[in-house]
């Protein structure tokens, strides 16, 4: 799920009808002061944070004045709340409070309904409230098809005691609740909480609101960057990670970083994993040894090559890690020596200088194996290939073992002259072939190495057996297997370049200093 801040979740509610305190957000001290003279009167100025409980740990502050807003803004901004480091704060109208309530929809998957749940009492966790109060609280699901009736929430309101004019308006605010809801595609608003002011008004006070992943392409107009669960905002390495997902469908592509501002010798390990179930045990078994993890990954559900080749180039380029670690659940149906080969590509082209342990574990393992074991021959840091009968806990022990001998350096050898003669378009990329290279070589390894048979020979060259335009929708899938074959049997005369947007640039603004 994809969570919203609090001013983002009550710009939603606004736009329905909802009223919400008057506010402005601001990531500086001077921007504060000017909201709060702005709104000119007392206000609150609140952390935007993915956390609960901010008042507790300093997170929501009161100001009487724009110099104290300023003062309030300084002293949160920069502020790390369970994790979470502030950069923006809400500066809101300080609101005369007669009653806190509580108001919710969330999915409820086991009905597979948006389900409304409601308390007379608000102020803390409705887990907390329906403990301690259980006639305080009640629920009902909602109709996707007729969706919340104003009497179906004045009945609920009914039932935990709220009356009279104050049913009528609450009520309202619900059915209005419910239709933000439902035009964003949440899958979770929470206003906690709705109040009634001293002057009869009732308002959604705060709001917590997370959109379903897989609707967030349906909405730009909420600026989230990236479809993911975080309890913090995404890096800028997680963003780039996510593009990659974002657009391509073949198989999963998670990516999170668990560690930064880490150096090297640190015992922190690049983790690459295949298979969910299989990567938490390879993880413990990492950790059992006493590494730490610059991140999670996991490509599986039979990924491209071409997307275990940006995962792995992403993974290596984090920082700098002491090793690189692949395992999954020794028991995957998709075809490994397709993962073999994008991660020899990224091996190869980072030039790999850290050892790696790859257990692929499952179908074609062997091959998989096998490539990994030719291909990487002559890199400067070794590469051990490990199958399903290879425990993640021995894994990891080769891994302890390899990080005790230091790499001896190698120097990469100077990129050979290549000029394009034939190329097309594959689905992220663009296949290339040198024609004088081509001529040159006797074994021919691109076409007869072509999984998807999609290459043939003319007058000695390699060239598309399908049209461009089908080998540009799928009928390439990217495999690899063209080049790294001609790179091993042949004349180096096949290329494939796979941009992964944004990383060249985030590279240089890392090296550069820049955060």
């Amino acid at each position: 799920m994809a969570r919203l801040f609090e001013y983002q979740g009550k710009e939603i509610l606004r736009n329905a009808g909802v009223q919400i305190p008057r506010g402005k957000v601001a990531d500086s001290p001077e921007a504060a002061a000017v909201a709060a003279a702005e709104l000119a009167c007392p206000v609150v100025v609140k952390a935007q944070a993915w956390v609960t409980g901010r008042a507790g740990v300093g997170g929501i502050r009161f100001a009487d004045t724009p110099d104290q807003a300023a003062e309030a803004a300084e002293a949160i901004l920069g502020l790390t709340l369970k994790g979470f480091k502030v950069g923006l704060v809400l500066v809101e109208e300080r609101l005369e409070i007669e009653r806190e309530c509580f108001a919710g929809i969330i999915i409820d998957d086991t009905a597979r309904k948006p389900m409304l749940i409601v308390s007379s009492i608000g102020g803390s966790g409705i887990e907390e409230i329906a403990r301690e109060h259980p006639r305080a609280v009640a629920r009902t699901h909602i109709e996707i098809d007729t969706g919340l009736k104003d009497y179906t929430a004045r009945n609920l309101l009914r039932a935990v005691g709220i009356k009279g004019k104050d049913q009528m308006q609450f009520g309202d605010l619900l059915v209005k609740l419910w239709q933000a809801a439902r035009k964003a595609e949440a899958r979770a608003a929470e206003v906690n909480p709705i109040v009634k002011t001293t002057d009869g008004r009732w308002l959604a006070a705060d709001c917590h609101m997370t959109i379903d992943d897989y609707a967030v392409f349906r909405h730009p107009e909420l600026g989230i960057e990236i479809a993911r669960e975080f309890d913090r905002p995404a890096t800028e390495l997680e963003k780039i990670a996510y593009r990659v997902e974002e657009k391509d469908y073949r198989g999963t592509f998670y990516f999170i970083q668990l560690e930064t501002g880490f150096g090297p010798g640190e015992g922190v390990i690049g983790f690459h994993g295949s298979g969910g179930g299989g990567s938490m045990m390879s993880m413990d078994a990492l950790l059992d040894q006493g590494y730490k993890l610059a991140n999670f990954c996991d490509t599986s559900g039979n990924p491209a090559a071409s997307k275990v080749y940006r995962a792995a180039r992403i993974i290596l380029n984090q920082g700098p890690i002491d090793g690189y670690f692949l395992s999954g659940s020794g028991v995957a149906s998709q075809e490994q020596f397709h993962s073999a080969r994008g991660l020899v590509k990224a091996f190869r082209e980072e030039w790999l200088s850290i050892p790696a342990v790859i257990r692929p574990g499952g179908n074609g393992e062997d091959k998989a194996v096998e490539i990994l074991t030719r291909q990487t021959a002559d890199l400067p840091a070794p590469v051990e290939g490990y199958k399903k009968h290879d425990t993640p806990a021995f894994c990891a022990s080769r891994m302890q073992e390899l990080l005790r001998k230091p790499v001896e350096p190698k120097e990469r050898p100077a990129p050979e002259p290549f000029s394009a003669a034939y190329e097309f378009d594959s689905p992220t990329g663009k296949v290339l072939f040198d024609y004088d290279k081509c001529r040159a070589c006797a074994s021919k390894a691109c076409v007869d190495e072509c999984i998807p048979k999609i290459l043939r020979l003319e007058e000695g060259v390699p060239v598309l057996a399908v049209t461009r335009e089908d080998a540009a929708r799928n009928k390439c899938i990217e495999c690899l297997a063209c080049e790294l074959e001609c790179l091993a049997q042949g004349e180096r005369g096949c290329r494939i370049e796979l941009p992964i947007p944004g990383l060249d640039e985030w590279l240089a603004a890392r090296n550069k200093g820049v955060k």
